[in-house]
């Protein structure tokens, strides 16, 4: 281990204290997070400056652990990847491997994953503390990257998967040695993931592959992908299998790298499978389970970018005071308009209300509800106030706000796939009507 990452572990464990400590080495038996960086000058970037966060408060949800873990976690972001994003961004990808085995040696690729693969064991509220403070990256790609790899990939793997699959596939992503990506959309197979046609056929002890995959983050960098396939001829909500696919098998081609209009320092590809071969014991769980492990999947999914997607509306307020109270426009500075101020204020107060309703859902979550109705409530609510509020920032910014070197116009730009991925804005009304018993009878 080199001196640089033995000091920084230090470091790391002193930031966590002695309560999370003694909390995930004796009840957990783990050691307590610890991460790997090297000393950089860190340069200012457009999010508020950081301050440590281990205090004593109260909290509805979060305990001194959390925040420990939150504190440890900014450190690397301010460190590691902030300096960087303007660089990621303009080159259309960040490097996946070097960041994941940064984050997943200080143990936050596996928060709430089993110990015995690397995981540090703790509840899902813990990863949405991590989420929260993702939501400090300067950029929503890599943030949205990272949850790929902790909280869409791997989850049903960790929860169904076989001991042998956990070892080969889970226990070196939560370490950051592999690069995971999530194969379930497809052309003409997005919200509705019942449609995919993407094939998986028994030959003897394998299954031959065949179809495509659209909208693949982290796909051009990918070691494996968690990949959903019809495997039989039945029902759409029962013949599908999630299967842990690596990506350098023959008949695999990456056929093209996304040109989006946001969300850029992450990779996204389109993927072709031409008669892939892979051993019929990749497959996660019981065959045939896959739709419905994926909806679970979903769930986990959709509050951690709930949970990101907060701290970064929360960043591009402040950053929207700090401008406009230096910024004058009729001999007095733009925030002291009271259309301006009062409406910084109503967005800060629909910020507040959606994070109460994370936190409740959160906290149902982990004690066994299902929650897919506050979830799609969270998801649905979380969509459309990004818009909102990345369209009303962005206006008091007058010309700053349309060039590419503010927060808010990054934030204007990745935000929109809030309401887009993991389940579109309407898809999210028709579950919560399903709940509510409101749908048309068929």
């Amino acid at each position: 281990m080199r001196a640089a990452e033995q000091q920084y572990i230090g470091v790391t464990m002193a930031l966590c204290g002695r309560a999370l400590q003694k909390r995930l080495a004796s009840s957990r038996n783990v050691l307590a997070p610890t991460a790997v960086c090297h000393k950089r000058q860190i340069s200012e970037d457009l999010t508020p400056k950081y301050k440590a966060s281990v205090q004593t408060v109260d909290h509805v949800l979060y305990t001194q652990e959390h925040f420990a873990l939150k504190d440890s976690l900014r450190k690397i972001i301010d460190q590691e990847i902030n300096p960087y994003v303007d660089k990621w961004e303009n080159e259309g990808q960040f490097p996946a491997h070097k960041i994941f085995k940064i984050l997943g040696s200080a143990g936050f690729l596996g928060v709430n994953k089993p110990v015995e693969y690397g995981g540090l064991g703790l509840d899902f509220s813990y990863n949405v503390a991590v989420a929260e403070e993702l939501g400090n990256i300067s950029c929503g790609g890599i943030p949205m990257a990272i949850g790929v790899q902790s909280d869409m990939a791997t989850p049903a793997l960790a929860r169904f998967g076989s001991a042998e699959l956990k070892k080969e596939f889970l226990l070196p992503s939560i370490m950051g040695d592999k690069v995971a990506c999530l194969g379930v959309t497809e052309i003409g197979a997005g919200s509705d993931v019942a449609s995919i046609k993407t094939t998986a056929v028994r030959k003897g002890d394998e299954f031959i592959i065949n179809g495509g995959k659209m909208w693949t983050t982290n796909g051009a960098q990918a070691d494996w992908m968690c990949l959903l396939a019809n495997t039989s001829d039945g029902p759409p909500h029962k013949n599908k299998s999630l299967i842990c696919l690596p990506m350098d098998l023959a008949g695999i081609q990456i056929a093209r790298k996304i040109d989006k209009l946001g969300m850029r320092s992450s990779d996204t590809v389109e993927v072709f499978f031409d008669d892939v071969r892979v051993p019929c014991k990749n497959v996660i769980g019981q065959e045939g389970m896959g739709f419905t492990y994926q909806m679970l999947q979903f769930q986990e999914e959709r509050l951690w970018g709930v949970a990101n997607i907060l701290t970064t509306m929360e960043n591009v307020v402040q950053a929207t005071i700090n401008y406009t109270r230096q910024r004058k426009i009729f001999q007095q500075p733009v925030l002291y308009h009271q259309v301006v101020h009062f409406r910084l204020a109503e967005l800060q107060t629909e910020i507040e209300l959606l994070r109460s309703l994370l936190y409740r859902c959160t906290a149902l979550y982990i004690n066994g509800n299902d929650v897919t109705k506050l979830a799609s409530m969270a998801k649905l609510k979380a969509g459309r106030l990004a818009r909102e509020l990345g369209d009303s920032c962005l206006q008091y910014w007058g010309g700053m706000g349309f060039t590419g070197d503010v927060l808010v116009s990054r934030f204007y730009r990745d935000s929109r796939l809030m309401s887009i991925g993991a389940g579109a804005d309407e898809v999210m009304l028709s579950i919560i009507c399903k709940y509510m018993d409101t749908l048309p009878k068929k």
